[in-house]
């Protein structure tokens, strides 16, 4: 029997700050990708930021990279931060390995990431 725990969660919650927090955990392949997706999605519904907590991400793929594209694409048009926060050296490797080293704000944890938004 299969294991109907699904391969990715993302838990949201909102900073009394401002900044929307997702909290990712586990794989992010081209089958749970739909779920960051959507959340990601309604949470740059508005433009207080948002910050994405990867610390929990065992894997990603050329999907979840394409994912985290387009949430810096739409930061970009609507203006409101996003800062990728806790990413592991395997994940961080992938990153410097595509050029997105470059692209992205990255912060240790979510603390250093409310932090830098707190102070614009």
């Amino acid at each position: 029997m299969t294991d109907p725990d699904p391969l990715l969660t993302v838990t949201p919650r909102r900073d009394p700050s401002g900044p929307h927090v997702l909290t990712v955990t586990g794989e992010l392949d081209h089958h749970s990708a739909p779920v960051l997706t959507g959340a990601v999605s309604e949470a740059q519904s508005d433009d207080r930021g948002l910050i994405l907590d990867l610390s929990a991400v065992t894997y990603c793929d050329s999907t979840g990279i394409t994912v985290l594209i387009n949430a810096y694409q739409r930061a970009q048009t609507t203006g409101a931060p996003l800062v990728l926060a806790g990413v592991n050296p395997d994940l961080n490797r992938l990153f410097q390995v595509v050029g997105l080293d470059q692209v992205f704000t990255f912060r240790p944890d979510v603390e250093a990431a409310l932090s830098s938004l707190r102070q614009g």
